[in-house]
């Protein structure tokens, strides 16, 4: 052991001692002995038998996982299945830690309390042992150490810590599991100082009207002993004490008390407050006991639904494990603080876990409002009775007064012992409900990713509350936002639906100590890249999109133009709020003509705030503002509305014009006294527009060349069908005025396409499918697929000469066919990046550049010399951009994406849906491709589109 560094360490805790009881002498003091977190950690002595940087004594971060400090190995839990490896890393840990204990604490009770370890404890102080080792790696335990104290003098604490559990239950349960297995004492280690006389642990049962029951354990109580129980608002209010007596001798209490004009705990308005409990003799104080409560009142009603203070719920959640890249599952405060304000920002309720949480996580998930499923492990194995009987009685033990705890999860798919489900209600006076996650089990069904139709007693004709404790399965971002809508809306169909949990939250690539070069963070392919989020919280696409299809507004569907009336149906989709509590403000955007040729913005030329009436959860009813009147002179309607705490619960937008409106306005027009020409040679056609030439393919149709004053636009081999087959069938060249024309003719399911070359270099494409479609003389096959997932035109262009992209439409995030939803309209821009959603962790940036971006009006393609501008006339087009790169590490399986289209540039009335953890089939109706009637006398869809290559 290093001399100076336990010289140190001493003196720290020590001091830190010592200042703690100087504070009150009443009280629980809580000292710790590590860090309070893995970002304020405190080194202890340390020695690893396997692995890396073994069979040496160092030194190591307390909390932390050792891995992550470079001690032993990495395992990742599915080695036995995907990973196809043998038994995983089996190392252990050896702390020794040194600290004084002053002599005022021999009249008191002193423990030693651990957050976590991984996986088996043994503790010992001063060479003798604490108690009997601790088996389960997710949960709070402690030992009276008063005995084994040496007072005044130096103590040594020694924990020794199998990664690998002696238990096979425990094993099974925890770490023959999906996710990172990650030895230590990954949590806060700290002493419980008492008074003798103490109130050992309290468990509360407040309900919505004020009234409270406490059951107490109590120590060493004598006679004349008295209870006050007090009630503080954090706001400062003050509510009447009540005192009770209590016998000598008595370990087990219970009081109850009851108080007037509370404000009752939800998840919109998370009202909470200081509960105090007093031990006295003869007015002297004994001990202090603080604990912060909520009062909500709990119903679980079977074929009917969950109750929350007589409000029938519904959960819009999450699944999230403890987890960052540099720590592991060791967290902090500031990491649970972020991820409490993400899921609300998603307008979540709800979050579940495969594990009891950080307990700084249940107090966020208590202050900002977020029910809490609290789950003890069992990834599809349980723990033996024996310990799963201590593992919840630990469990509940911390977790019972937690208002946010609303449901207790007993193990996950198959990993349930029954046997322990009565010791949750045992320890539990709010008698919570305990659910098996993935099961019908009594009375509650949590199915795990059912179909859009499920159905055979489960949805349609299902008599058990409805509840899926996993859907939405995130690989890559494929199924968080995509197809969400669908399925929400078919589930609140159902009377009995009480909400679902998305898996998952988190990315959870961890940063591998063990690696050198540049690639660090390690998510084992497919297997843990299932968030909602990177792995340091950085938002996918699919964020924006729950964000709009979970916020408790929804605006019903209505079309803008200039002659808008200002007014929507809007419909409160809150639990308890409301919608008079919200506020809700517009902006009218507009953009310079000029300003995808620049590097312009868009500018608020109006706005003004609205007025929302009294709207109850459920109800849709009108809302109005006063139209300005430069309304038409703008682009975008922008609608923004704030919850009653001023958080933004999401920004609508609607375009003003159409789209014919948008390319007349961006397009640049100059004036030229020259004419467009036409020129046919052999097979080549040349339009020619002032310093602008585009030579097309005669007997194909497609663009061969682009050439401007000085350079060469490789914009090529296109346009060609998407979706469709087309051959050519005539094509001829003419002169209109100032304009040079080409138009070509097909057989199949396009049906022409007309060139216009602009006198001053503009080129428009007018082109129009699926009119009289016809194989014709000599065409082979169908003209287009009897179910269509894509469906436009395509051209080549090399995408290594791309820098970036501007753009006015729906962005900044690419689109799926079924995850529309979360962009909005405006001027975008993004430069070149190639990130894979769930692998690119080393550089993840968002948004994405390639993929399909939904409603392009207009748009610059960054190319240096090779630039060029589109603008389209037509509505509802997509844009490719190219086709994001394939993870390189994927697991069969996994779906990263659906095929893309040839080509590298195209648009597109139809683009491919993103599938879930189960095929399209198994969706909702926007995640199914298009089925295409041609009916004799059909104008046929049209796509128009300007193109402006000039410098």
């Amino acid at each position: 052991m290093n001399s100076d560094k336990t010289i140190q360490i001493i003196f720290i805790s020590v001091f830190t001692l010592f200042c703690a009881l100087k504070i009150t002498a009443q009280k629980t003091d809580k000292v710790y002995l590590s860090g309070k977190d893995f970002e304020h950690p405190v080194q202890w002595d340390f020695y690893c038998t396997d692995g890396n940087n073994s069979k040496k004594w160092s030194t190591i971060n307390v909390p932390s996982q050792w891995e992550l400090e470079g001690f032993g190995e990495y395992t990742y839990g599915r080695w036995y299945k995907e990973l196809n490896q043998k038994e995983p890393s089996k190392e252990e840990g050896l702390y020794k830690y040194e600290f004084e204990v002053p002599a005022s604490y021999k009249d008191k009770t002193v423990l030693i309390a651990f957050g976590g370890a991984m996986t088996d404890t043994e503790v010992k102080i001063n060479g003798k042992l604490a108690g009997a080792i601790h088996q389960g790696g997710f949960y709070e335990f402690k030992y009276d150490i008063t005995s084994l104290l040496k007072f005044d003098s130096k103590n040594t604490l020694e924990v020794h810590v199998w990664k690998h559990s002696a238990n096979k239950s425990v094993n099974a349960a925890e770490r023959r599991a999906d996710w990172w297995l990650f030895g230590g004492i990954y949590r806060p280690v700290w002493l419980e100082i008492s008074p003798k006389t103490h109130i050992e642990h309290i468990a509360v049962n407040p309900k919505m009207d004020g009234s409270l029951t406490v059951d107490l354990n109590l120590k060493n109580i004598s006679k004349n002993t008295v209870l006050e129980v007090n009630l503080k608002g954090l706001n400062g209010e003050n509510f009447p004490s009540f005192t009770f007596p209590i016998k000598a001798k008595t370990i087990k209490e219970s009081i109850a008390a009851q108080w007037k004009n509370i404000k009752p705990w939800n998840p919109e308005t998370p009202n909470l407050y200081d509960l105090e409990l007093t031990l006295k003799q003869n007015g002297n104080v004994l001990h202090q006991y603080k604990k912060r409560i909520g009062f909500r009142t709990l119903k679980f009603k079977k074929q009917d639904g969950i109750y929350v203070n007589g409000t029938k719920i519904i959960m819009k959640g999450i699944n999230r494990h403890s987890f960052w890249p540099e720590g592991g599952r060791s967290t902090s405060k500031r990491i649970s603080e972020l991820d409490g304000k993400l899921l609300k920002d998603m307008n979540m309720n709800a979050v579940r876990g495969h594990y009891p949480p950080d307990e700084h996580f249940l107090e966020v998930c208590d202050s900002l409002g977020l029910f809490v499923l609290d789950e003890l492990a069992g990834w599809q194995n349980s723990y033996d009775t024996e310990t799963g009987t201590k593992l919840v009685t630990e469990m509940v033990t911390r977790d019972v007064n937690h208002p946010s705890v609303i449901i207790w999860d007993n193990g996950n798919e198959g990993g349930w012992n029954y046997d322990v489900d009565k010791v949750f209600e045992n320890n539990d006076p709010q008698k919570r409900i305990v659910i098996h996650p993935w099961a019908d089990f009594n009375g509650w069904d949590t199915h795990h990713y059912p179909t859009y139709l499920t159905g055979m007693h489960r949805f349609n004709a299902g008599e058990n509350v409805f509840f899926p404790t996993e859907f939405m399965h995130g690989t890559y971002d494929n199924g968080h936002g995509a197809a969400l809508e669908d399925f929400w809306n078919r589930y609140k169909e159902s009377p009995l639906f009480a909400g679902g949990f998305m898996w998952a939250m988190l990315d959870e690539a961890v940063k591998r100590s063990d690696w050198t070069g540049d690639v660090k963070f390690d998510s084992k392919g497919s297997l843990a890249a299932d968030g909602i989020l990177g792995p340091h919280r950085e938002r996918e696409g699919s964020y924006y999109t729950v964000k709009e299809v979970w916020a408790p507004i929804q605006f019903q569907p209505k079309q803008v133009t200039e002659n808008f009336d200002g007014s929507f149906l809007i419909t409160n989709d809150y639990l308890f709020s409301n919608l008079n509590s919200c506020k809700m403000a517009f902006k009218v955007l507009s953009s310079d003509k000029n300003v995808l040729y620049t590097n312009g913005v868009s500018k608020e030329i109006a706005s003004g705030n609205m007025e929302l009436p009294d709207i109850e959860p459920g109800e849709t009813r009108r809302i109005n503002f006063n139209v300005p009147k430069n309304f038409a002179e703008g682009d975008v309607l922008s609608i923004t509305a704030f919850d009653q705490f001023n958080k933004e619960i999401y920004t609508w937008t609607w375009p003003i014009h159409k789209a014919k409106f948008y390319a007349a306005k961006f397009l640049a027009v100059e004036n030229t006294k020259t004419k467009a020409t036409a020129v046919q040679t052999d097979n080549t056609i040349i339009l020619k527009g002032n310093t602008v030439s585009v030579s097309l393919d005669a007997l194909t149709g497609e663009i061969k060349t682009i050439k401007n004053e000085k350079n060469t636009i490789p914009l090529t081999n296109g346009p060609r069908p998407i979706g469709m087959k087309a051959k050519i069938k005539e094509i001829k060249i003419s002169q209109d005025g100032d304009k040079a024309v080409c138009e070509a003719f097909y057989t199949g399911g396009l049906s022409s396409i007309k060139w216009i070359m602009e006198s001053d270099g503009r080129f428009k494409m007018e082109l129009t499918a699926l009119k009289n479609a016809s194989g014709g003389e000599g065409f082979d096959g169908a003209f287009f697929e009897d179910k269509i997932s894509a469906f436009g035109i395509t051209f080549s262009f090399p995408e290594k000469e791309v820098t970036g992209i501007k753009w006015f439409g729906r962005g900044p995030y690419h689109v799926w066919k079924n995850r529309i939803k979360g962009t909005t309209y405006g001027i975008w821009e993004k430069d070149y990046n190639n990130t894979i959603t769930g692998e690119s962790f080393e550089n993840l940036i968002y948004p994405e550049f390639k993929g399909y971006h939904a409603n392009l009006l207009g748009a610059n393609l960054k190319a240096g010399v090779s630039s060029f501008k589109v603008f389209s006339e037509s509505d509802n087009l997509f844009l490719r951009l190219f086709t994001p790169d394939l993870p390189k590490n994927a697991f069969p399986g996994s779906y990263p994406q659906p095929a893309f289209p040839e080509g590298d540039i195209s648009f597109m009335y139809e683009i491919p849906a993103m599938r879930d953890f189960k095929p399209l089939e198994h969706q909702g109706p926007q995640s199914q491709p298009t089925n295409i009637r041609i009916k004799s006398g059909d104008d046929g869809i049209k796509m128009n589109l300007w193109f402006d290559f000039r410098n």
